[in-house]
């Protein structure tokens, strides 16, 4: 069984430095009003681990948004419904002191993955100067690329990342500035690219090996983008809440959750030209065997037996006791119905398939505010709410 520190949401462990998201005292984001009409200042949000793993974030707003699959258009039409991107295409943060987090899958299936990366990255920067945060958690698209796994690439975001390696040497050293940015930049980029094409392109060997080579190049172990995925964890714990891509169970919470997402991390920083270079870590993504709640939720509740519901429920508690957490968000898996609850509203599947690569739907959003939560939806372009739980 897991540690016993797991089993309390708070304090977090002290061996870990915590980094602190001081909320800005001229904003008036970090104000909260109390039952009486006085003001008094949030308390800053409070991060454990490295990459990040505990995370206390008192009275904030959280979002939980699915997977994104390389549509920029359909990650802006999802962060605006969740009220923390501006709709007037300068991609602002307007969530003031709000937590949004990201559960993975943002590669693959599309052809702006850079640019969603480059927007959540900016987005974090402006969200901390409100007192907020963004947070993303590794899915198995991004395991998958860092291993070299192109399977699921479109063709055309092999050449974004020619572009955006081209691009990268305008900035010389300026990592930061350079990625940051480049959410800013890549649309004239891309039309750049279009503009240039002609019909025999398509039939170009050498372009597209030189894409292959150019993702490659950013994406694997110790590759500039495999570090920047690794920056985040595959699993997320934001108050009473769990964030992970397809599902956490209890003998990855005995192995131990800050353990996976530190060996994840490594992995993905460590150049494999070296004899000593550590292997992909099993029990986090080789197996893929996080991916069972997914899959196993897909499934319609009366199609199981009562046993096995019984089972299931059993599974789930422990994993939740353990970890010390009320409830669990995933992706992974498109919901037809869109974001929805099983097991008494114990684990939130958030995953609707609104890329243009996948499903193409409609994008919903998950809030959580303690520990009640909602969908956010969209009907014709008005937002309603379509489903309001109360946990004990």
């Amino acid at each position: 069984m897991a540690s016993l520190y797991l089993n309390s949401l708070l304090p977090l462990p002290p061996s870990h430095p915590q980094k602190l998201i001081e909320p800005s005292s001229s904003s008036p984001s970090s104000l909260m009003s109390t039952s009486n009409g006085n003001e008094v200042s949030l308390k800053p949000i409070v991060i454990n681990g490295d990459p990040p793993t505990f995370v206390s974030a008192p009275a904030r707003r959280i979002v939980a948004v699915g997977d994104l699959h390389g549509d920029l258009g359909k990650a802006r039409d999802a962060l605006q419904m969740a009220g923390v991107l501006s709709s007037d295409g300068r991609d602002q943060w307007i969530g003031q002191d709000s937590v949004l987090v990201q559960v993975g899958d943002i590669l693959d299936r599309g052809d702006d993955e850079i640019a969603i990366l480059s927007l959540l990255r900016s987005l974090d920067g402006q969200a901390k100067a409100n007192g907020g945060a963004v947070f993303q958690v590794n899915g198995n698209h991004e395991t998958m690329n860092v291993e070299g796994d192109f399977r699921y690439v479109d063709a055309r975001a092999f050449d974004e990342c020619t572009d955006f390696l081209d691009y990268l040497e305008d900035y010389a050293q300026d990592w930061d500035k350079a990625f940051t940015n480049w959410i800013f930049e890549s649309r004239q980029w891309k039309e750049d690219r279009r503009n240039s094409q002609t019909y025999w392109d398509q039939w170009n060997v050498v372009k597209r090996q030189k894409g292959v080579i150019a993702r490659s190049i950013l994406f694997r172990p110790g590759g500039r983008l495999a570090c920047e995925l690794a920056r985040h964890g595959v699993i997320l714990r934001v108050n009473n809440w769990i964030f992970c891509h397809g599902g956490l169970l209890p003998h990855h919470v005995a192995y131990g959750v800050e353990r996976i997402n530190r060996e994840v991390s490594t992995w993905m920083r460590s150049p494999t030209n070296y004899e000593d270079s550590p292997q992909m870590p099993f029990i986090a993504t080789r197996g893929y065997d996080s991916v069972v709640w997914s899959r196993l939720y897909s499934r319609e509740t009366s199609e199981l037996e009562d046993y096995q519901i019984e089972q299931v429920n059993k599974i789930l508690h422990d994993t939740l006791e353990a970890v010390g957490a009320k409830a669990m968000v995933v992706g992974h898996t498109p919901q037809l119905s869109g974001v929805n609850c099983e097991y008494g509203c114990s684990i939130w599947r958030v995953d609707v398939g609104m890329s243009s690569g996948v499903l193409d739907s409609r994008p919903e959003v998950l809030e959580i505010r303690g520990d009640k939560a909602r969908v956010i939806r969209s009907n014709r372009d008005r937002l309603h709410e379509l489903q309001v739980a109360d946990y004990i």
